[in-house]
């Protein structure tokens, strides 16, 4: 998660902390989640005529428009061997290229990006095979007389080159999204309703894609150039992702790989999921309080949009940075301990699946400190992320439908294009004996059936450490999001039993998750936001890292409260219908806040006393799990009105009367509020009227 010189230097120099507060202005978010706007015809042109281009298909074959004026008509998709959307498409295209070119199409596959390799070309060709033609549109000729706006954008066009339908294939998948099958097919019924002679219900939508770059007029070049400043921004924000080799669709390490992807880079990085970071911004010209921050400096936005706008000048080659090499074996060293599947994983073509659990015994004999970890998927461009935990064999089944067996959370995680964990000396992670390692993998398919085969490898420590690094998870498996509900939170909370201290905060949720926040609040209610994520998004699990590990008092409350969006308007739901609550897979929901932290080791052998408070309030209380979630004021106490809330609950069902019963007969010292302990004994008096 974070390498050992820059984590030490962080510690020793500090960046303080930033409190993004609730009377921050914020500027607005675009969604992360995007599927498919339907259109007015007149927004892409539907019913303009088409230029009879010239191009040649992948064999060097030349072609043009007007030979194909006697057939029905021209399918013709934009795809792409280097954007993820146009992978995942590839194996539906060929389905419908399959059938319609039976019924008398003919489907042009369109491939605007310059750098896509020769081999792939070849490749997706031969999928395509016999139903259609492969173009390889490397100076963006037909883009430029089709009007192709992104890698998922298709065409139907008549004989008469007529434009009849303009957008995307459907909506299985999107941007931030995908689902199990479309649940609108746009293309298929414009071609059927068009076969049909009807007029065509819906011929124009957005087609979410890698964007294609639109003609604009060259800029002047300043001073700005490739070498001498765009390089360096890309090689320290994207090339470790993007690169040969990397865990990202496609390379970014020249000035043509910029060019021929400049239209997408342009829009993530206006958009600000790209590179990906999530936390709201802090007060101009206060340090940001996070030492992984990935958001790119407004001066460094500023300069690459405008390069990519202009005629990209490459300046001089003298200028440019040294290259960055890469490690092509384990990141951390040669690992004293290799722990991997006992067999593949098979992932599928398309679709989405279920989380997968593989459970594998570690062997190891003795306790073990462990400074480094690195998790290494055999198949990286599916796996999307992996949770990795630790745990005596007799603790508890891989599978499970409640919260974390305990507050130690996970021990390991793996997300693209942060594989490992390298902890700074006298530091460690604790690999207790007998320990089954217990990996929690979320795959993506990419339009191709594979094989995974993880691993992870540990480095021991050659001595016990200082300081022993732990996770702990606030979590409420009490919530339950209403159907249609577009704005639902709730929130899980601990007012620590002792002073503990965060190295930084991980939050999980899943598709219906919209946004969240990490708080703390004190004795007396003041409130300060730690961390703030005005728009989380499921496909990158971030840890939120401090620059500097902050300490928080016996007493307060570390509070993370989770925003739910559970209506038709988030293409990303599984159902819109549904009463959603806790469970493992992406259809169901958690709320779930992972705070890394470290507390001194203690005696070998010998538990520190910290680690068992913190543990003991964390874990396996379910009571107080609902007790957080009736607090509404974060007072550690409940009023009457408060406990009211069960009546809302359908696993309690309790009525108002019962509730106040109940209320008077739990305030053992009669002073109008239910303290935890008090609260605790409602489930035998649940019991006994039951």
């Amino acid at each position: 998660m974070f390498g050992k010189s820059c984590w030490i230097v962080a510690v020793i120099l500090g960046a303080g902390l930033v409190a993004n507060g609730d009377d921050q202005d914020k500027a607005p978010v675009s969604p992360v989640r995007q599927a498919p706007r339907v259109l007015s015809p007149k927004e892409r042109n539907i019913g303009r005529f088409v230029a009879d281009v010239e191009f040649q298909d992948a064999e060097g074959k030349p072609h043009r428009l007007s030979e194909w004026a006697k057939r029905k008509g021209v399918v013709i998709a934009v795809t792409s061997t280097s954007c993820p959307l146009s992978k995942k498409y590839l194996p539906t295209l060929v389905r419908l290229a399959e059938k319609y070119s039976n019924e008398g199409f003919v489907v042009l596959l369109v491939n605007p990006t310059a750098t896509d390799s020769p081999q792939s070309i070849q490749e997706a060709a031969a999928a395509l095979g016999k139903y259609g033609v492969y173009v390889h549109d490397r100076e963006g000729n037909v883009r430029r007389a089709l009007q192709l706006t992104s890698t998922t954008d298709v065409l139907l066009i008549d004989p008469a080159r007529t434009v009849r339908y303009q957008g995307a294939v459907d909506d299985q998948y999107g941007f931030g999204y995908s689902i199990e099958a479309p649940r609108k097919e746009y293309l298929a019924t414009a071609i059927d309703e068009y076969l049909k002679g009807e007029s065509i219900a819906i011929a124009a939508t957005e087609a979410p894609g890698c964007e294609l770059e639109q003609e604009a007029n060259a800029q002047t070049p300043g001073v700005v150039t490739y070498h001498n400043r765009i390089s360096r921004i890309v090689q320290s924000n994207c090339v470790g992702c993007h690169r040969t080799g990397g865990v990202a669709p496609f390379s970014l390490e020249s000035r043509d790989d910029l060019a021929a992807h400049a239209g997408a880079i342009a829009r993530v990085v206006k958009q600000g999921t790209m590179p990906p970071w999530f936390a709201a911004a802090g007060q101009e010209g206060t340090p940001t309080p996070w030492l992984n921050e990935s958001s790119l400096s407004s001066a460094d936005q500023g300069d690459l949009l405008q390069w990519l706008k202009s005629d990209r000048p490459e300046g001089d080659p003298r200028d440019a940075p040294l290259p960055v090499r890469y490690a092509t074996g384990w990141a951390i060293g040669e690992p004293d301990l290799v722990v991997k599947f006992p067999s593949p994983v098979p992932i599928q073509a398309t679709g989405v699946m279920k989380y997968q659990n593989v459970v594998v015994d570690s062997g190891v004999t003795e306790d073990k400190w462990v400074e480094r970890i690195e998790i290494r998927p055999g198949a990286p461009e599916v796996v999307h992320h992996i949770l990795v935990f630790a745990r005596p064999a007799q603790e508890g089944s891989a599978e499970g439908r409640g919260p974390p067996e305990d507050g130690i959370s996970y021990w390991g995680i793996y997300v693209p294009g942060n594989s490992k964990q390298v902890y700074p000396q006298g530091f460690a992670r604790k690999l207790p004996k007998g320990s089954q390692i217990r990996f929690q993998i979320h795959y993506t398919p990419n339009g191709e059936a594979t094989e995974d085969l993880t691993q992870i490898g540990f480095v021991f420590a050659d001595r016990q450490p200082d300081y022993e690094v732990r996770t702990a998870s606030l979590v409420n498996s009490w919530f339950e999001i209403p159907p249609g509900a577009d704005n639902h939170t709730d929130s899980a909370k601990i007012r620590l039993p002792t002073d503990i201290t965060v190295l930084g905060f991980l939050p999980h949720m899943h598709l219906r998750g919209k946004a969240c926040r990490y708080e703390l609040v004190t004795a007396d209610g003041k409130r300060e936001t730690l961390l703030d994520i005005p728009r989380y998004d499921f496909n990158w699990q971030l840890m939120y890292r401090y620059a500097e590990p902050h300490t928080f008092k016996s007493g307060t409350t570390l509070k993370f409260s989770a925003t739910f969006d559970n209506s038709a308007g988030n293409p990303a739901n599984p159902d819109p219908q549904a009463t959603v609550r806790w469970g493992e897979q992406t259809y169901d929901e958690m709320l779930l806040g992972y705070v890394e932290y470290f507390v001194p080791a203690g005696r070998a052998g010998e538990p520190s006393s910290d680690v068992d408070s913190l543990r003991l309030a964390l874990s396996r209380d379910r009571d107080r799990m609902l007790f957080s979630s009736l607090d509404a004021n974060d007072d550690d106490k409940l009023s009457l009105d408060e406990l009211k809330k069960l009546s809302e609950n359908p696993r309690m069902k309790l009525n108002p009367q019962l509730i106040g019963v109940f209320f008077t007969t739990l305030d053992a010292d009669k002073d109008q509020f239910l303290s935890p302990d008090e609260f605790r004994k409602i489930r035998d008096l649940f019991r006994k009227r039951n």
